[in-house]
């Protein structure tokens, strides 16, 4: 072979060497970033969708930085505990959740402090017994809302702000079972976020006709509903990138549209302006909750 054809052939060979290598480091450089996120099965969780197309839209906002992703749910439904076992696992079946934040919660695993639904989870609207709605109505004060019951999940956050607040809670361990025990008069009322409580009523209005959305009260109280990841190498990554895109969100006011859209027909069906608000302390709130930052807060 004529040497100066041996000498380009040996070019051309490490010139395809380099290319491949160059694409190799890309690939290394910009990771697909998986994202699982846990699947519910409870029907006081049907309007969770929300957290997800916040999650979905803060992952695109932050592609051309972070590189490209796959956003899924887990394969199986999960319960709250399962939920919280799973996240802590480096190998578990999600890595990350959306939940109303506590302070245990926060030292467990990495909050992004930024409120998915502008707060809207600390707005509650009373489900009570139809034949109730006279003895609510008249309700005016904290003081008069003390001498009636509240039910809740087993580990919810609103326990202990009722309880602070002088109420009594009758808990359950099975959430799905607190609108029969609201109808068989176990306890008064059960207090849902302001867009919890009409998609829930819908879906339970005709096994139990006898339960209505009370139309006078609204408690209110600070409780942010962030995002959470694990405290580890994946996590903080994980949590930039949401921090950032959320942040972004935040700043061209793409999280409030979103808001707006998916939650606005609902805070305007509450009527809230017509309600009576009986303000309640959380004992549970961190230090750190970004209350100062009113861009991030629902001012209805």
């Amino acid at each position: 072979m004529d040497r100066r054809v041996w000498f380009l052939l040996k070019l051309l060979l490490a010139a395809i060497c380099c290319f491949g290598l160059s694409l190799a480091a890309r690939a290394h450089e910009t990771p697909v970033t998986h994202v699982v996120f846990p699947r519910y099965f409870s029907i006081l969780d049907t309007g969770k969708g929300f957290d997800w197309i916040v999650l979905q839209a803060a992952m695109e906002k932050t592609s051309a930085r972070f590189g490209p992703f796959t956003l899924s749910p887990s394969r199986e439904p999960v319960s709250v505990p399962r939920m919280l076992q799973e996240l802590a696992r480096q190998d578990g079946a999600i890595n990350v959740i959306a939940r109303a934040t506590h302070r245990d919660l926060e030292t467990q695993f990495q909050p992004i402090r930024i409120p998915i639904d502008r707060g809207l989870m600390g707005m509650r609207l009373l489900l009570v017994r139809k034949a109730d709605l006279p003895r609510f109505a008249s309700v005016r004060t904290l003081e008069e809302l003390r001498h009636l019951s509240a039910g809740q999940g087993t580990g919810w956050v609103d326990s202990a702000v009722l309880s602070a607040a002088g109420i009594s809670v009758v808990e359950s361990p099975r959430p799905g079972s607190l609108y029969g025990m609201l109808a068989a008069g176990r306890f008064d009322f059960f207090p849902r976020a302001v867009d919890e409580a009409p998609r829930e009523y819908d879906v339970i209005r005709k096994s139990h006709t006898d339960i209505a959305i009370e139309p006078t009260l609204m408690l209110r109280y600070p409780l942010p509903r962030y995002f959470f990841v694990r405290r580890d190498a994946e996590g903080d990554r994980l949590a930039e990138r949401i921090k950032t895109g959320m942040e972004m969100m935040v700043k061209d006011g793409s999280l409030a549209a979103l808001f707006h859209k998916h939650k606005g027909p609902l805070l305007e069906q509450a009527h809230i302006g017509k309600r009576r608000i009986i303000e309640l302390r959380n004992p549970e709130l961190p230090p750190e909750t970004p209350l100062q930052r009113s861009e991030l807060w629902i001012k209805p």
